[in-house]
């Protein structure tokens, strides 16, 4: 009988088997992050003046290493994933995902935080999980499932362990990794999240990323907070992308001929001025932002005013420094520091609930995601009763940052990757991409 076929079982033993590997992989990137941040916050405490020399020095070897023998790793790693899941080269996705680019992802992002680095290991998660589960459609030509369907299931893998929100790597797979086709990597990708969220529920716990809270907005007094932070949410987030999308293509003057001829030293300069930041703002730039996020959010700690610009100031000297590193952890706390800014304008409110809205109203306007970033945002905080609202305030931020920024951040950033592969008949490039949304072919 079919259903007793060996050869089927085998192939999803072998499924099961590499979503196992990227969830592990993903929680001993968990903990490393946090080891490489407690060693930093160590080594701050023993002497915050040691960071001048930590800082540079740790960017520029880690941006040395990834230029001389792992480029690939470079930046966040979603927009190699969604390059790789769009290109139909094999050459290609195999250069940007594969296990050695995978490992070399992981001990350069901890270099990173262990420098003092505003970057985040969600973003690297997503190239890892999509690079495990590539490298079995590599072993196993593709008899397993397809290698789109394989790369989109292992990034949403990458999420859902990374964050511990399984709902919110399934809704990153279909409106992040499938932005540009039909999303049908059903059965291949919930197993991917289930059996990767197992292995982190086994070795973690059940645990939520930023605790529980109980914040709420009363309705319709709520209507007035989710409207200002969605639109200051989304016009900061789309801003902020537009910055990082242009950078991306090229610094420009002085800076940019910088970039190109001294690449370490121009990441050198950026660790100098991220140590620099760290010591004004007293350390409150250093690393994810997760730990200032938790404690504002559970009233223990307060974000001072500069807060939001300093850290975004952070995660963009990180971008064009070019050390491997995501930003969606850090673009979180900006959120937050951009909700302790309005909270403090709306007294009568609960300042934690506009926290949560500025983190998803950042984000949204960030990443032009706005499902996957209100249910991320409520999973990671346990919060049901903040739905609305947090749904309410991401819907406003994608609407103004489109305005802002028609190309979403990831996309434009693949879309660069995508047009410098090598050309060849078969070769899915930039140009023949559709438009990641309808109404973006009017524009």
């Amino acid at each position: 009988m079919p259903w007793l076929s060996f050869r089927r079982w085998r192939r999803r033993f072998f499924l099961v088997g590499a979503a196992l590997l990227a969830g592990f992989i993903a929680i001993v990137f968990a903990v490393g992050a946090e080891v490489a941040i407690h060693a930093h916050a160590q080594i701050v405490e023993w002497s915050p003046w040691l960071t001048l020399v930590v800082a540079p020095g740790g960017f520029a070897l880690m941006a040395w290493i990834a230029r001389r023998w792992f480029p690939s790793t470079q930046g966040s790693g979603i927009p190699q994933a969604i390059a790789a899941s769009v290109s139909d080269d094999g050459q290609f996705r195999q250069r940007l995902l594969s296990l050695r680019i995978a490992l070399a992802k992981v001990v350069l992002t901890l270099g990173g935080l262990l420098a003092g680095a505003s970057i985040g290991r969600e973003g690297p998660s997503v190239q890892i999980g999509a690079a495990v589960l590539h490298s079995l459609a590599s072993r196993h030509h593709g008899r397993i499932a397809p290698p789109r369907d394989l790369i989109i299931a292992g990034g949403a893998a990458g999420i859902a362990a990374a964050f511990n929100t399984p709902l919110g790597g399934i809704m990153f797979a279909i409106e992040e990794m499938s932005r540009y086709r039909v999303f049908r990597a059903n059965s291949t990708t919930l197993a991917a999240v289930i059996f990767s969220g197992l292995m982190s529920l086994a070795i973690l716990g059940n645990y939520t990323y930023f605790g529980r809270s109980a914040a709420s907005l009363g309705w319709p007094s709520g209507i007035l907070p989710v409207l200002i932070t969605g639109s200051v949410g989304g016009l900061a987030g789309g801003l902020f992308a537009r910055l990082l999308i242009s950078v991306s293509r090229g610094l420009p003057g002085r800076l940019g001929a910088l970039a190109r001829e001294h690449p370490i030293r121009l990441a050198a300069a950026c660790g100098l001025a991220t140590a620099l930041l760290g010591l004004v703002t007293g350390g409150a730039t250093y690393g994810t932002g997760y730990a200032e996020s938790k404690a504002a959010l559970e009233a223990t700690a307060d974000l001072p005013g500069y807060y939001g610009i300093a850290k975004a100031m952070a995660v963009l000297l990180a971008f064009v420094s070019g050390i491997p590193g995501g930003i969606f952890a850090p673009s979180l706390a900006v959120g937050a520091g951009l909700g302790a800014n309005i909270a403090a304008l709306l007294p009568d409110e609960q300042s934690a609930a506009i926290l949560l809205l500025g983190m998803v109203a950042f984000l949204s306007g960030i990443t032009q995601a706005p499902i996957t970033s209100f249910v991320i945002v409520m999973e990671m905080t346990a919060n049901h009763q903040m739905l609305l609202p947090l749904m309410a305030a991401s819907v406003v931020s994608v609407t103004i940052s489109r305005s802002v920024t028609p190309t979403p951040l990831y996309d434009a950033m693949a879309q660069g990757l995508l047009r410098r592969q090598p050309r060849s008949p078969e070769t899915t490039n930039a140009s023949a991409l559709p438009p990641a949304r309808p109404d973006e072919a009017d524009k």
